[in-house]
């Protein structure tokens, strides 16, 4: 596919991701939507590609969807416009390769519940979070509803997704919507290294720990601890352990396949 509004790069193994709707705040069209998915399956597929770095153009990261499109929408187009954004945010999330949000601005409705389908999110000091949607007269269609309070717990969501309020990054950091809150200017840099920290780890290790704990959230503690068994016994039987037990040993940086 040929992108007409995103920026897709890839360094040594990091594919950087960037919204390029500048002039619109980076909303999110259905033109994105599909341009995402696209991602998604480029990520998921993609050998020499060991993670990604989500990010937007100019002073937002995305800062929500295209009200235009929404005007015309229907009940039924509504429906389906939800379900086609859901499922490519959740193709983005389980694509088995750690992907980090890098929130530069604006993060509101469905640009925040895109960096939440993120594993991780690192704000610039200056982003601002939020859904908004109740203010338009709708509600969260991307996964507000249920990403938001997985990561910051019921009350702390509920607040948020009824009043529309926006909070700005500290807040965001102090509710556990973003892993950490940098200096704009380090925003990129901070976020590149944060993932080629875990992209120096085991492969294997890092992918199927991503997939028990997602798994395991919707899974009872008893089948979540069996999955997690069932992953570790794998992993014994795995090239990556042997390396990463005899480097550990003998005191030297471990040297993972494809890494």
């Amino acid at each position: 596919m040929a992108y007409e509004t995103l920026l897709f790069e890839v360094n040594a193994g990091v594919a950087l991701i960037t919204i390029n709707r500048p002039d619109k705040l980076n909303a999110l069209n259905d033109r994105v939507i599909a341009e995402l998915g696209d991602v998604a399956s480029r990520l998921a597929s993609g050998g020499t590609i060991g993670g990604a770095i989500l990010t937007g153009a100019g002073k937002a990261f995305a800062a929500g969807a295209d009200i235009g499109e929404l005007a015309d929408q229907g009940p039924f187009d509504g429906k389906a416009r939800a379900l086609a954004g859901q499922a490519v945010l959740r193709r983005l999330e389980t694509c088995g390769k750690p992907v980090i949000a890098a929130v530069n601005g604006f993060a509101l409705g469905g640009g925040c519940e895109l960096a939440m389908a993120c594993h991780l999110r690192v704000a610039s000091q200056t982003a601002k979070f939020g859904q908004p949607e109740v203010k338009l007269g709708i509600a969260p269609g991307y996964g507000g509803t249920q990403r938001l309070p997985r990561l910051v717990g019921k009350g702390v969501a509920l607040e948020l997704i009824l009043t529309g309020e926006m909070i700005d990054a500290a807040e965001a950091h102090r509710i556990g919507l973003v892993n950490k809150v940098v200096p704009p200017g380090d925003l990129l840099s901070a976020t590149e290294a944060l993932l080629r920290n875990i992209l120096a780890k085991g492969p294997l290790a890092v992918r199927l720990a991503l997939e028990a704990v997602e798994r395991g959230l919707d899974m009872s503690l008893e089948e979540g601890l069996l999955l997690e068994a069932n992953h570790f016994g794998l992993l014994a039987a795995t090239a990556d352990m042997k390396e990463g037990l005899s480097a550990f040993l003998e005191k030297r940086p471990p040297k993972f396949q494809g890494r």
